[in-house]
């Protein structure tokens, strides 16, 4: 009876997480999407580091398996989010090359 009642536990607080994370990300401005989403990186790296430590004590099969899957599902989050932050700030760039620099200014 306590493994059920710690699972559903753990279930209610992953919902109860996935809600709140998705009402603050959908109101959060345009304009903070790019710090949001190095924040995000910088999360899931510390949630890679955790994985590995999981993998590494190999306590169990089933936790080396959920902690593979764990460091591969956080590394490729990483890897999309610098990805989308790359993209994301190649907008602000401008497409016009850059004014020359006026030399008679200082002389």
């Amino acid at each position: 009876m306590n493994a059920s009642s710690n699972l559903i536990d753990a279930l209610f607080i992953f919902v109860l997480a996935g809600f709140i994370g998705f009402e603050v990300i959908r109101r959060v401005s345009p304009l903070l999407h790019t710090p949001l989403m190095s924040l995000t990186n910088a999360l899931d790296a510390i949630a890679v580091v955790g994985a590995i430590v999981l993998v590494g004590e190999h306590k169990s099969t089933r936790a080396a398996v959920f902690g593979f899957i764990a460091v591969v599902a956080a590394t490729s989050n990483i890897v999309g989010g610098f990805l989308i932050t790359d993209r994301m700030l190649k907008m602000f760039k401008s497409s016009r090359p850059a004014k020359p620099a006026d030399k008679s200014v200082g002389q």
